[in-house]
């Protein structure tokens, strides 16, 4: 029999599959979940906790997939279904998930990228739109240290740092979304360990994490398909206005959007891989920060967050 993989990522909710999801152990397959049961709950947990990023389907089953994932989908972005905000939070950030992972395998898919493009500006209006979207998305805890779902948190802090700046421009706000979601794709299948405070990296270490913004840039500046905002936000997010970051760049000289990205990053940096409580961050970032990101900036995230 011949399989295809799926991400984890894509299994969330509490829609019954039609079809056989296998586990591969020791090259052999073993069913984990029968056609007609779903993943919610305990069974969603335990795949995390074993940070399983992919499982297996029947090749002859895929279309019953992406059926499933289709109506999934939409389910989780009607907002007369019903459903508790968390059930659709889950599933819509697993979707986002999958779609950066999706381009970060194909950069070169033009598929792929509008695909990501036009979903991202959908969850920009499931952010903005509803009141308890946002606490929904930050409860699901990045226990893999994945950057896919760094860049969805990430992401998901632009869009509400953007709404308290007001910056509201349709196509503004679903290119700096998109481009968080993007923004390290550098560190894919990178070898550093990203899960350590930069102060403790070794200098080895230092130097490839600085190079992973060009690095990400220059991968698909040759694209046509990839929008030069989004282009711009993966080569300038880390860079900081006072001249610090791995280019030198100064505010004046970077993308208007990739400076709200940078705070964004920074604080979930600290949040994701270098074990800050929510509640400390902010204060965190201020004072072993200082003068890297818009003090405005700083100040709303904070009250972003204690708003979760």
């Amino acid at each position: 029999m011949d399989y295809v993989s799926i991400r984890v990522s894509t299994l969330r909710g509490d829609q019954k599959i039609d079809f056989n999801a296998y586990v591969k152990i020791n090259d052999k397959m073993i069913l984990y979940l029968r056609r007609g049961d779903s993943f919610e709950g305990e069974r969603l947990k335990r795949l995390k906790d074993k940070k399983l990023r992919k499982m297996y389907i029947l090749t002859d089953e895929e279309t019953s997939y992406r059926s499933y994932l289709q109506k999934n989908i939409e389910t989780a972005y009607d907002d007369t279904t019903g459903k508790d905000i968390q059930t659709r939070a889950d599933i819509i950030q697993g979707s986002q998930q999958n779609n950066a992972e999706e381009v970060f395998e194909n950069p070169e898919n033009i598929e792929s990228y509008n695909y990501c493009k036009d979903a991202a500006g959908k969850y920009v209006n499931f952010i903005m739109s509803n009141a308890q979207a946002m606490s929904a998305v930050m409860k699901i805890e990045n226990t893999d240290k994945t950057v896919s779902h760094h860049g969805v948190t990430v992401a998901t802090l632009s869009i509400a740092l953007a709404q308290k700046l007001g910056i509201n421009d349709p196509k503004k706000t679903q290119l700096l979304t998109l481009g968080a979601l993007l923004h390290d794709y550098g560190h894919h299948n990178t070898t550093l360990n990203l899960n350590q405070p930069l102060s403790g990296m070794s200098p080895e270490d230092l130097a490839l994490w600085k190079k992973h913004p060009t690095e990400g840039a220059q991968k698909v500046q040759d694209k046509k398909h990839f929008d030069q905002t989004v282009i711009n936000i993966i080569g300038q997010h880390e860079e900081t206005i006072n001249g610090t970051g791995p280019k030198g760049l100064r505010e004046k000289d970077m993308d208007p959007l990739a400076v709200l990205v940078s705070s964004a990053n920074a604080m979930d940096r600290l949040i994701t891989f270098e074990g800050v409580p929510k509640a400390e961050a902010a204060k965190k970032l201020m004072i072993d920060h200082v003068g890297k990101h818009p003090l405005q900036h700083i100040q709303l995230l904070n009250d972003i967050l204690k708003g979760l």
